[in-house]
Order: structure tokens, then C-alpha cells, then sequence
């Protein structure tokens, strides 16, 4: 049967396909690829010592594997006899062990747990405090942040946001609206040299600060048109000649804002200016979930494309850097779109209950 070809192993499409697959993935292990190599070449009707010399491997080794799919199919492919491999060289109770130090209180003075500290503790080494670590998804190196609104309305709050971003009213604008607070002027102490081959941008650590400015944004949710204004400050009287902008830039109809809980927009002049603006209809995001307004995406989009990495030798000059994209975007604009409903959101903020701050 080595010399000469064997009867072809017989695959149905649904095997084929999925052997196909395995032999094109970067992910699997690399026996897996063999085996599937294997089969698919004894589809073929190619002879068995052919099939070893191409894939590299004993032809015992693809007669093993040809029987293994005639018994068990794509099944037979994915599992190692028992025994095969090489033997755990530490037991359970060195992994809990490793496990333990690991989310148990860190070194006097230290915030987090190292390879080489657990490894210290336990008495192993450090590569396998890094595989324990990879088995069970440990990773004390690294943090995430995260806040759970508190706020009793926040039901009504989610569902009145959100039904604004899918259900807007007929003939109404809906316009997100936030400042970007204390934007600073940054300049470098050196010129940058700039990005070539093998080389990317380089700039000083140190810099020289000539202010900061403040950006009032709207955000229309319909066309993706941002109008914009920066000022020195972000007091309600800022807060008030933006949304005078706002009215002359959308004369007529209904305008919907999107807004968070900064005191600025329910300061008691601004109040009485919408007092008398009934086309306003002020809605708010909950506490600790700014992230629902819209214009928050087109915040964090200028500041990585244009104040970032930007250098500006005077306030003026980031006010015109910022004005100067903001043209730009318009010529090019397109709405966000939301896709998450209300329930959705608010399955993610019911995640965990919170009782109150942790220390």
C-alpha cells in the first residue's frame, strides 16, 4: 500500500470545505494543518509516499491519519491519543498557587504583580508563570477604565437619546452638542524632523505652552455637519452665543440638542433664553455616560487628526488649525450611524449592580 496509490478516501463537501479551511489558517496548530494536508492529498488518490515526501512526515505517519479519518472523520483530525504530548511538568497546585499570588495582594509599595515577581514567590520559573497567565486569561500589566451611571433617571434618559438617534422627529434637526474644554496650544522647543524611510516623525519631549481655547460643537446626526466655534473660556456666556450661532445657522423648524450635564447648560440664563426659544428641546445624557452624545466621536476624530500631533506657536494659530479641519470635514461630511437600541444599552450599564465606591 506504500508504494503504489491507495484507494481514494472518500469527503463530502461540508469536510472538504472545512479541511480546506484549516490548511489556509494562521491560527491552528501546526499538526492540525498536516492532518488536514493528509486527507486532502489522499482525496486526491495521490500515493502515500508521495503524500510524506510533499508534507514532510513518515509514511506511517499518513496512514495513521488516513484511518483515523476513515474512522472518525474531521472529528478523528482534532484530538491526540491520550498520553501523546509532552507531560505537565507542574501539577494543580502550583498552578492555584501561581493563580493565587497572582490576584492576591501585590509586592509592599508595587500596584500590580510581575512575571518574575510571582515566579520569585512560587518558585518557578518565569515562563511558566506566563503560561498559567495565558491559560487563564490573567493579565496584571494591564487596566481598563470604566464608570456605571448612578443616575436614577437613566432609563429615560437612554431610551430618549437614543430613540432621537433612530426614530428622530419628522421634519426636526437633531443636533449633538458639547465643548472640548482647554485645548492647549502646544509648541516644541525644536523644529520636528519630519517622517522618511525607516525613519518615523521625531519631536522634543519638552514644549512650550501659549494657552488654551475652548471648542463648542453640533454634531447633525442626519448629515454629519459639524458647526463649530472656539472661545477663551466655557462659561454659560460662551455656552449662550453658541447656541445664538445655532439659531441662525438653522433659522427655521425644530431643533433636537443632545447635551451632557455640565452645569453651563442649565445655568438660569440659559434657561431663560430657551424660555424664550420654544423651538429648542434640550435632552440630556445620563451622568457618567457623555459617550452617548454623538459629537463626542467627531471630538476624539479632530483632536488624533489635527491637535494631537499638532504644533501651534499661539493660540490664533490652533484656532485656525482647528477651524481650517473643521472646512475641511464639511466638504467631506457623513453621519455617524447609531445602530444599538435602547435595551441594548441599557443591558450594558445593568451589567453590575453598584452599592457605592470602592477603596
Amino acid at each position: 500500500m506504500t508504494n503504489r496509490a491507495a484507494p481514494a478516501l472518500l469527503l463530502d463537501d461540508d469536510s472538504r470545505t472545512a479541511l480546506t479551511a484549516w490548511t489556509r489558517s494562521r491560527t491552528l496548530p501546526q499538526r492540525q494543518v498536516l492532518r488536514a494536508q493528509i486527507v486532502l492529498q489522499a482525496a486526491e488518490g495521490i500515493a502515500n509516499s508521495m503524500i510524506a515526501e510533499q508534507v514532510h512526515c513518515s509514511i506511517p505517519t499518513v496512514l495513521l491519519w488516513r484511518q483515523r479519518f476513515q474512522d472518525a472523520g474531521v472529528t478523528g483530525l482534532e484530538e491526540d491519543a491520550p498520553g501523546r504530548g509532552r507531560p505537565r511538568t507542574h501539577d494543580e497546585q502550583v498552578v492555584a498557587k501561581i493563580i493565587s499570588a497572582t490576584l492576591g495582594r501585590p509586592p509592599k509599595g508595587e500596584t500590580h504583580w510581575s512575571s518574575r515577581e510571582v515566579a520569585e514567590r512560587v518558585g518557578v520559573s518565569k515562563s511558566t508563570v506566563l503560561r498559567v497567565w495565558g491559560d487563564h486569561d490573567l493579565q496584571p500589566h494591564r487596566t481598563r477604565g470604566f464608570k456605571y451611571s448612578t443616575d436614577p433617571e437613566l432609563e429615560q434618559k437612554v431610551t430618549d437619546v437614543v430613540g432621537l438617534y433612530l426614530h428622530p422627529p419628522e421634519k426636526a434637526v437633531v443636533l449633538c452638542v458639547d465643548e472640548k474644554s482647554q485645548i492647549q496650544a502646544l509648541d516644541r522647543t525644536q523644529p520636528l524632523l519630519p517622517m522618511r524611510p525607516g525613519q518615523v516623525e521625531r519631536r522634543t519631549h519638552d514644549y512650550v505652552r501659549h494657552g488654551t481655547a475652548t471648542l463648542f460643537a453640533t454634531l447633525d446626526i442626519a448629515t454629519g455637519e459639524v458647526t463649530g466655534r472656539t472661545y477663551v473660556r466655557h462659561r454659560h456666556q460662551e455656552f449662550l452665543k453658541f447656541l445664538q450661532l445655532v439659531a441662525r445657522r438653522y433659522p427655521r423648524g425644530q431643533l433636537h440638542l443632545v447635551l451632557d450635564n455640565y452645569r453651563t447648560h442649565k445655568h438660569p440664563e440659559v434657561q431663560a433664553w430657551l424660555a424664550h426659544h420654544p423651538r429648542f428641546h434640550l435632552h440630556f445624557t445620563p451622568t457618567s455616560s457623555s459617550w452617548l452624545n454623538q459629537v463626542e466621536t467627531w471630538f476624539s476624530i479632530i483632536h488624533r487628526k489635527a491637535i494631537r500631533r499638532g504644533v501651534f506657536r499661539s493660540v490664533a494659530h490652533l484656532k485656525d488649525a482647528i477651524q481650517r479641519f473643521l472646512d475641511a470635514w464639511n466638504e467631506r461630511k457623513h453621519p455617524f450611524v447609531w445602530v444599538k437600541t435602547a435595551d441594548q444599552v441599557l443591558r450594558r450599564y445593568n451589567q453590575k449592580p453598584i452599592s457605592g465606591p470602592v477603596h
